[in-house]
């Protein structure tokens, strides 16, 4: 896209007011919308906005902050206004003095895809999984728990009913260009699932950011919840968003090797052990919210077991059985409160260490791990992921790649504010505990 095309756009499409849409340190989308005759001044790159008032950002002191548009994300949203469209850039943010804000996470991600540059490598593709559930809305417009169908692992309506709304969503995904591979429900009751096509990382993400805008908007539509949250009811399964990854050299998959063991090259085993290496250093940016580590327990189909397999679905690491330009790694423990740009960075950082270093992935784990007894497990050498955000904080600032791939801005900011969020949940009086002990002590 260029000016010119993105000016004639806007006039075809009755365009009267534009997104300029940014990801803060903890994923969530913030904008600043103008009116189209602020358009040019946008283009300009020369929209300004305090990044004091944004969490994570800087201080008052150095507030100062400018919008940088990526052009190639213009986009026209399906739905209209009373006075016309909306259409949106995904921006990246900069200091007044024209250099890269180093506390902005697409501007970090391009930073790790630059260094896999260095090494030899074209393209990073991610394919992404998120699923989310489905909650009615109480009459006040507020989500309730209750949900909005029974429904089990693809099935059909009647049992699922929110299957009118996912048809809706999936609609205006396509109608913002997105190349849906499919749509289903999940296997807990209310849960549901849309692939979408695989992208290089920078626009994966980007379309992570902007699926998660579209459910939420089309839910509400349906007088609907859409929740992203990790674990939203005990007893059922925990959402995730599984990424699958893949390294290229110009038009051929790197992870592919036709006379290698299973098809795959070395260079993909040394890349999936340096998401071993590194998965207990890199889970607290994956699942970086308490209620993300009530998801990966046994038993609900979560990985909780640093381990990879071809076929078994127990450990961290599946081998899809695609090959080709398909072959891939899919990293099952990620889950949807993730920020997409921190994610994508810290999990190229570990595969390209492991390359860099030449490590040798362990053997594939074909057997159920949920089934080993402890004993079991470390005599495979299978570690445990961290059982809750305290122990990944720790890991996490014990791991120098881990660091260098956040920057020092970001590192500092995520510890500080999630070590406040663990502490506000460690202090706080749950619910369970009255249950269990108020009456017996």
């Amino acid at each position: 896209m260029n000016r010119e095309e993105i000016f004639k756009k806007v006039e075809e499409h009755n365009v009267h007011y534009i997104r300029l849409q940014f990801t803060d340190l903890f994923g969530t989308v913030k904008n600043m919308e103008i009116p189209v005759n602020q358009l040019p001044k946008a283009l300009d790159n020369k929209m300004m906005f305090d990044g004091s008032s944004i969490e994570g950002f800087v201080r008052i002191e150095e507030s100062d902050m400018y919008l940088y548009p990526d052009l190639d994300t213009f986009a026209i949203f399906p739905w209209t206004s009373e006075k016309g469209k909306i259409a949106r850039f995904i921006c990246d943010i900069y200091h007044p003095d024209g250099k890269p804000f180093e506390g902005d996470p697409r501007n970090n991600l391009k930073r790790v895809l630059r260094e896999m540059e260095e090494q030899g490598f074209t393209n990073f593709n991610v394919g992404s999984e998120p699923e989310f559930f489905l909650f009615k809305l109480d009459e006040k417009g507020e989500p309730t728990l209750d949900l909005n169908d029974h429904g089990g692992y693809f099935d059909l309506a009647p049992t699922d009913l929110g299957e009118n709304c996912r048809r809706d969503i999936v609609l205006e995904l396509q109608e913002l260009g997105f190349d849906i591979e499919a749509s289903h429900h999940e296997v807990a009751p209310g849960q549901h699932e849309i692939d979408f096509k695989y992208q290089d990382a920078l626009r994966a993400c980007d379309d992570i950011q902007t699926f998660k805008l579209i459910v939420k908007t089309i839910a509400r539509k349906h007088g609907l919840h859409a929740t992203f949250m990790p674990k939203p009811l005990f007893g059922v399964n925990g959402s995730g968003m599984h990424c699958n990854l893949s390294l290229f050299r110009g038009s051929k998959n790197a992870f592919y090797d036709s006379n290698g063991q299973l098809e795959i090259s070395n260079t993909a085993r040394n890349f999936l052990a340096g998401i071993l290496k590194h998965a207990q250093g890199f889970t607290a940016i994956t699942n970086p919210t308490v209620n993300s580590y009530k998801r990966l327990v046994p038993g609900y189909e979560a990985p909780c077991y640093v381990a990879w397999s071809a076929k078994n679905r127990s450990p961290l690491i599946r081998i899809p059985a695609s090959r080709k330009l398909s072959t891939r790694v899919e990293v099952r423990s990620v889950d949807p409160s993730a920020n997409p740009y921190l994610a994508m960075a810290v999990l190229l950082a570990a595969g390209l260490d492991g390359i860099t270093n030449n490590e040798k992935a362990p053997e594939p784990i074909n057997h159920n791990i949920y089934a080993m007894s402890p004993t079991q497990r470390k005599e495979l050498g299978i570690n445990d992921l961290p059982a809750n955000l305290a122990q990944a904080l720790v890991y996490l600032k014990e791991d120098e790649v881990m660091k260098n791939a956040l920057g020092s801005h970001l590192f500092d900011h995520f510890i500080e504010a999630k070590e406040i969020e663990w502490d506000l949940f460690r202090i706080q009086v749950h619910p369970w505990e009255r249950e269990q002990y108020l009456q017996q002590y």
